[in-house]
């Protein structure tokens, strides 16, 4: 009885650990370039009183033995990269990487963050930045007086400025590819670190060595599915109940060997 209380405990502790990712994957449902997170459980050592295979006789050998599990813990957070639903918003700042890939942002401590929100805004220098102001890398810079600014789905800047109706080339977007995406560090702000879970980061031109191309006036949705998501914590209660109700058939149990010796 004492064993199966701390079997559902540590049950108790790994779905109120599940029910955190799934609600941050339903507060995060309308980010832009969101990737949704589940969580990735393991059960514990167990306790072995008969070992499987060992002999019953001269002649003879136990089938399964007689092995106690001891419960189950979270050893991780699993990011899932399937792409989002595109948002068509015609917007010139506005861009999405249909396929692999992340932008590149200098950080404010010279590192570099990958995002795939591409929601891109002007900052008072002219260089595209992210909603916290961090400007793209390589950085893009719009000259003065630009009527239209457009983006290829290579990474090509080009844009026109007035009295000259010719289109000028100003930069090159460029997108950065990983090995293992789910080794990311994920550090809030839509943004992620390099690990060496992650591998090296390997800079391509969009649509090149099986990179994403880009797509001006679009961004990519959150790649969460509010139902599946909702369906999740239906499942989560449900087996957060079961581990209590265990952990009340225990103490019950308990109580009535008190009361009886």
């Amino acid at each position: 009885m004492q064993g199966a209380l701390h079997v559902a405990k540590t049950g108790l502790s790994a779905q109120d650990t599940n029910l955190k990712v799934i609600s941050n994957n339903l507060a995060n449902v309308s980010t832009v370039g969101f990737k949704k997170d589940r969580a990735v459980f393991e059960d514990l050592l167990y306790q072995i009183q008969r070992q499987p295979g060992a002999n019953s006789a001269a002649d003879s050998q136990l089938p399964s033995g007689l092995q106690l599990g001891n419960g189950v813990r979270t050893v991780g957070t699993q990011k899932l990269f399937q792409e989002g639903e595109f948002q068509v918003t015609g917007e010139s700042f506005d861009v999405a990487i249909n396929g692999r890939g992340f932008l590149q942002v200098q950080l404010p401590n010279g590192d570099i963050g990958y995002t795939r929100n591409g929601q891109l805004h002007l900052d008072s220098e002219g260089r595209l930045v992210t909603a916290e102001g961090y400007p793209l890398e390589p950085e893009i810079t719009l000259p003065g007086e630009v009527l239209t600014m457009s983006i290829g789905n290579d990474g090509t800047v080009e844009v026109v400025v007035a009295g000259d109706a010719t289109p000028q080339e100003i930069g090159q977007l460029e997108v950065a590819n990983f090995v293992n995406p789910q080794g990311l560090q994920a550090i809030g702000q839509n943004l992620f670190l390099e690990t060496a879970a992650s591998g090296a980061p390997q800079v391509e031109v969009p649509g090149e060595n099986g990179t994403g191309i880009l797509q001006q006036g679009m961004l990519e949705g959150s790649n969460v599915n509010a139902v599946e998501e909702l369906v999740n914590m239906i499942t989560t209660q449900r087996a957060y109940e079961i581990n209590s109700k265990v952990i009340s058939t225990a103490d019950q149990m308990l109580s009535y060997v008190n009361q009886q010796l």
